[in-house]
């Protein structure tokens, strides 16, 4: 799989970049990236596989998160997050993600991230509930 294409990623999540966003270089600060990959997997869990982020039982933690940039985005520009799933475990999923111009084939940035689900209230690691399985399931890549 190559995250720098289009191609390796099955869902994509559009997005608009805010004015608050861009920093003192005028393009879009690095940190940033981080909320629109999380915004654009928490949208699929809840979407696609039913996650209740505010009542339920079980909730995805990101225990480990890098970024590699290509080329600046900024304000105002509507992007597409691409998510894929590159390993499905029993408690946790690790994913490929990348940062598209809304259209373009080349990413701008590539990241991954790895989410643990855990019970809320003891927050030990649980088995991911097969409704949100069955969702990531749909976005493994080779």
């Amino acid at each position: 799989m190559n995250p720098l294409l289009r191609e390796a990623f099955s869902h994509f999540q559009p997005i608009s970049t805010r004015w608050h966003d861009n920093d003192v270089y005028g393009h879009v600060n690095n940190v940033v990236y981080y909320s629109f990959f999380d915004s654009a997997v928490n949208t699929y869990l809840i979407d696609a596989g039913g996650l209740d982020i505010h009542q339920g039982e079980v909730v995805a933690y990101v225990v480990s998160s890098s970024c590699d940039y290509f080329a600046a985005i900024a304000f105002p520009e509507h992007i597409e997050v691409g998510v894929a799933v590159s390993k499905l475990g029993n408690s946790s999923v690790h994913y490929a993600l990348g940062i598209f111009k809304a259209g373009e084939q080349q990413a701008c940035a590539a990241g991954r991230f790895v989410h643990v689900f855990v019970e809320r209230a003891s927050n030990r690691p649980v088995p991911i509930p097969e409704p949100v399985r069955a969702a990531l399931g749909r976005l493994l890549c080779d």
